[in-house]
């Protein structure tokens, strides 16, 4: 008996999903009403015009397959688009019957619970899992349009700013309407699940009459526990202390969460503290260990150079060994200077050369025995002077060390 306008040409199978039926995202708009039988006028015909928000999967329980159903999203409580909470259809609903239906005219007055909107689990998320200190106990209000007492908890009780200023300050509010069969049951699938059969049960054989109902939920570690059920044949006053007395079990279960958490968080820092210690001497080690390493590589690259420049200088000091002419023989019969040369440890050597030699001969054979000239100087004592300093390529005899002499080595500076 549906008469739908707005679908998309590419829906025309009622079988695919709605993902695939060409529905504009994230919103579509429908118009449904009831098919005219030939005897209907116009003005009888119910039409209803309706928008279908896209939400994903993620969502939660509130959104899962609620077509199957048979209902109306603007039914329910727990509905997460902003958007949808504008529509008719969902009006008076989502603002708990505060406002008349379809009329939009205030009936109960501005002072009303802030209802949590989205679905039970991310309710649970904002009173449960948070830090202890920020945690707060759930409170589900379980609405029903057919019972005498919903006028009069909604206007008296819901309305009361005692009591919404306490649900504010202490609890998450979320809201649920029981009005229709398929929200029923649907509500009775997620309270198995999460409260177990038990509470289901109670939930259940709960009569028409005795509606609105407020289930105050506490979370615990391992479960949701549900600290009291409070049916709508109740009073402001009485309302209020079953409230209280729900805190005062929840604040000592708090006290004690705050307590642990605390503690666990005390001893999370000591082992991030100790972990950081290990990890600062960790890297003092491999700094400490990668310096002796450098050091090392570098004593053994100097040693090396080292080694080096000794082969290297007694490669020079043998070559200039080798080069020297030979000494000549005390009865030679050209002139012969003799020198004697006193080394920086105190011990003398001697040697003869030809008057006629180059004074670099006698440079060669200072450094044939370690003692470049590069390295040290010659001096001679009467008159003092540094014979390195005169021309290597002039004779002995020209620099006057003939026919004897005593040479002194020294260190250059």
């Amino acid at each position: 008996h549906q008469q739908w306008e707005g679908w998309p040409p590419s829906a025309t199978d009622d079988s695919m999903t709605l993902a695939v039926s060409g529905l504009t995202f994230p919103c579509h708009r429908l118009t449904v009403g009831r098919r005219s039988s030939p005897v209907q006028t116009r003005e009888q015909s119910e039409e209803q015009c309706t928008d279908v928000h896209m939400v994903s999967d993620s969502d939660g329980d509130d959104f899962e397959d609620a077509t199957e159903f048979g209902v109306d999203d603007g039914e329910m409580f727990g509905v997460a688009s902003s958007a949808l909470r504008k529509s008719p259809m969902s009006k008076s609903y989502n603002e708990l019957g505060l406002y008349s239906r379809g009329e939009g005219r205030e009936v109960y007055g501005d002072c009303h619970p802030v209802y949590f909107i989205g679905s039970l689990e991310a309710a649970f998320q904002e009173a449960f899992y948070g830090k202890a200190r920020d945690r707060k106990l759930l409170a589900i209000y379980l609405h029903h349009d057919e019972s005498v007492l919903t006028n009069v908890f909604c206007s008296q009780m819901l309305c009361a700013e005692s009591i919404v200023s306490y649900l504010s300050q202490n609890f998450i509010t979320w809201a649920w309407d029981m009005t229709k069969e398929a929200n029923r049951a649907r509500f009775l699938t997620m309270c198995t699940r999460h409260f177990g059969s038990v509470v289901a049960q109670t939930i259940r054989t709960q009569k028409t009459d005795q509606f609105p109902l407020f289930l105050i939920i506490m979370g615990k570690r391992s479960s949701n526990e549900v600290l009291n059920v409070i049916q709508g044949n109740t009073t402001v006053d009485e309302l209020m202390m079953r409230l209280m007395a729900a805190m005062e079990i929840f604040s000592a279960q708090q006290q004690e969460d705050i307590k642990d958490e605390d503690e666990r968080e005390a001893r999370e820092n000591v082992k991030r503290e100790q972990d950081e210690a290990y990890r600062i001497s960790l890297e003092a080690d491999r700094a400490k260990r990668e310096a002796q390493e450098r050091e090392m590589a570098e004593q053994f690259r100097l040693e090396q150079i080292r080694k080096e420049q000794e082969e290297e200088r007694e490669a020079i000091r043998l070559s200039l060994e080798q080069s020297l002419p030979p000494e000549p023989k005390e009865e030679s019969t050209e002139s012969v200077s003799k020198l004697r040369i006193r080394m920086p440890s105190g011990e003398f050597f001697e040697r003869r050369f030809l008057a006629s030699s180059k004074l670099q001969v006698v440079f060669d054979f200072v450094a044939s025995k370690g003692y470049p000239w590069e390295e040290y100087k010659l001096l001679g004592t009467f008159p003092r002077r540094d014979v390195t300093q005169l021309d290597p390529n002039k004779s002995l005899l020209e620099v006057k060390l003939y026919p004897q002499e005593t040479l002194f080595l020294e260190a250059k500076e």
